[in-house]
């Protein structure tokens, strides 16, 4: 596994590229190559996303150019984002998309009320670290469904919970980032030959 070099950012499918919380994980985050990205539909000014293949393209399409912008090798690019977009970047990687790592925030394991609609059939398919930072109360996922599906995942998995949190993780940006941001460095250290 390569060093991270560069991040991706995706926002939740209500939000756009200048969310807090991406803001606040590209501040915290200063040795890497960060991008934050809008989806096609939302600079086409629609509010209802695009169906997954469409969006998957754009992860594929935007991790690329962000390739060749930090001169790194796919396989030194960490992806992910908060809710929908971590979403898709995970669904990216599963289908084969080379990455160092997933940063997933809120990730979106079911729609709020309906935990029988899992959005989980493409985890067992990624190998690569996976950090999820997730709060006690979100609608989408309690903790024990999330630690249960993530179990399946065949690459290391980090779970930070925030206590009290619900999706939006309101006002949780800085222990939101400081969690990546720790995450993120020791996939660093992990990578550095001993001595």
């Amino acid at each position: 596994m390569v060093a991270p070099k560069a991040l991706l950012l995706t926002p939740g499918a209500g939000s756009d590229r200048n969310q807090s919380t991406l803001l606040a994980i590209e501040a915290a985050v200063p040795k890497l190559t960060v991008e934050r990205i809008d989806f096609p539909y939302r600079l086409a000014g629609r509010k209802a996303p695009d169906r997954a293949p469409i969006l998957i393209e754009c992860v594929r399409r935007e991790s690329a150019a962000l390739v060749a912008r930090a001169k790194c090798k796919p396989a030194a690019l960490l992806l992910g984002g908060r809710s929908m977009g971590g979403r898709m970047c995970s669904m990216a990687v599963a289908e084969g998309l080379a990455a160092a790592g997933l940063v997933l925030i809120s990730y979106p394991l079911h729609p709020p009320g309906a935990p029988e609609k899992l959005r989980t059939a493409h985890l067992p398919m990624i190998a690569v670290p996976a950090l999820f930072v997730h709060g006690t109360r979100d609608p989408f996922g309690t903790s024990e469904e999330l630690t249960m599906a993530t179990a399946t995942i065949a690459g290391p998995v980090t779970h930070v919970w925030i206590e009290g949190g619900r999706h939006d993780l309101e006002g949780k940006d800085d222990v939101v980032a400081a969690a990546v941001a720790t995450w993120i460095r020791g996939l660093g250290k992990a990578q550095r030959p001993p001595g």
